[in-house]
C-alpha cells in the first residue's frame, strides 16, 4: 500500500503540488486527470521517490519510501515515465528483462516472465527485434511489458505509477493496455495511471483524482467524478455526461 500524506512539492518560490492525501489500496486502479499543467506528473515523481517532497510524506508497506532501497525497493515498486532516454540497441527481450534485474528467479525463469509480460503488453510479435527500430508506440508498449515484469506475477504490497501510458498509442492498443494494467491489478498490485483520455479513465479505473492548479479538485468514482460541473471547472469545457449504453460507465461528449 502507498500513501502519501499531507504531500507538497515546492520549486523554487512557487508551490507546484499541495494538499494530497491519498492511499492506494491493493488490487486497485486509480487515475489521475487534470489539464496540462495541473502537477500529475509531479506527483508521480514525488510518490515514486524521484522528488523529494517539500512537506509531508510518502510511505509503502506502512514504512518510509526513502527507507526502501536496493531490490528490496524495486521489487515493490515499479514506475513506467512519461518517455524512455534508453537509447542503445537492445533487442526488445533485454529492453524487457530489465524488469528482472531486482529478481534472482533464475534465467529460465526469468524467461518465461519476459514472454508472458510481453504478451500481456500485446507485444511478443516485436521478440527479437532491435528497440532502436521500433515505432514510438511500439517502444511503449515494451516498457509497459518491463514494468509488468518488474512486479509480474503480480501481489498485494506492490505498486504500479505510469505517466501516460497510452500518449502513443493506437485506440486498440490504448485499450490492451489498459486491461493489461487491470489485470495485474486484480493479483493484487495497486495502481495509479495518469490519463488525458476521460473515456478511458470513466470505464477502466476505480477511482478518479481530479488536480487543478497542483491541488485536488475531486476524488472518487468514475461517477463522482466525472460530473459536468467539475469538468467545466477544471478543463474549461462544456461537455456532456451520460451513461454508456452497454457499460454503464460515465461517457464524456464535448458540446
Amino acid at each position: 500500500m502507498l500513501c502519501a500524506e499531507n504531500l507538497a512539492v515546492q520549486r523554487g518560490s512557487k508551490l507546484v503540488l499541495s494538499g494530497i492525501n491519498l492511499t492506494l489500496q491493493p488490487g486497485e486502479v486509480l487515475g489521475v486527470l487534470g489539464p496540462n499543467g495541473a502537477g500529475k506528473s509531479t506527483l508521480l515523481d514525488a510518490l515514486s521517490g524521484e522528488l523529494k517532497p517539500s512537506e509531508g510524506q510518502v510511505t509503502l508497506e506502512g514504512k518510509p519510501l526513502s527507507a526502501w532501497v536496493g531490490p528490496e525497493r524495486a521489487q515493490r515498486l515499479a514506475i513506467l515515465p512519461q518517455t524512455s532516454t534508453l537509447n542503445f540497441a537492445f533487442r526488445v527481450e533485454d529492453v524487457v528483462g530489465m524488469g528482472r534485474l531486482p529478481h534472482a528467479t533464475g534465467r529460465v525463469r526469468d524467461q518465461a516472465i519476459i514472454a508472458e509480460a510481453l504478451a500481456a503488453a500485446d507485444a511478443a510479435h516485436l521478440a527479437g527485434r532491435n528497440y532502436l527500430e521500433l515505432s514510438g508506440g511500439e517502444r511503449q508498449r515494451v516498457h509497459l511489458a518491463r514494468v509488468l515484469a518488474q512486479l509480474w506475477p503480480g501481489a498485494r504490497g506492490q505498486t504500479l505509477l505510469l505517466d501516460e501510458p497510452t500518449s502513443m498509442l493506437d485506440p486498440l492498443h490504448q485499450h490492451t493496455t489498459l486491461q493489461a494494467t487491470r489485470t495485474i491489478a486484480a493479483s493484487g498490485v495497486a495502481v495509479l495511471v495518469i490519463l488525458h483520455d476521460l473515456n478511458l479513465a470513466a470505464r477502466y479505473c476505480d477511482r478518479l483524482l481530479l488536480l487543478q492548479g497542483g491541488r485536488p479538485h475531486a476524488l472518487g468514482t468514475p461517477y463522482e467524478v466525472l460530473q459536468a460541473e467539475p469538468l467545466q471547472a477544471v478543463f474549461d469545457l462544456e461537455v456532456l455526461v451520460q451513461h454508456h449504453p452497454e457499460r454503464g460507465h460515465p461517457l464524456i461528449i464535448a458540446r
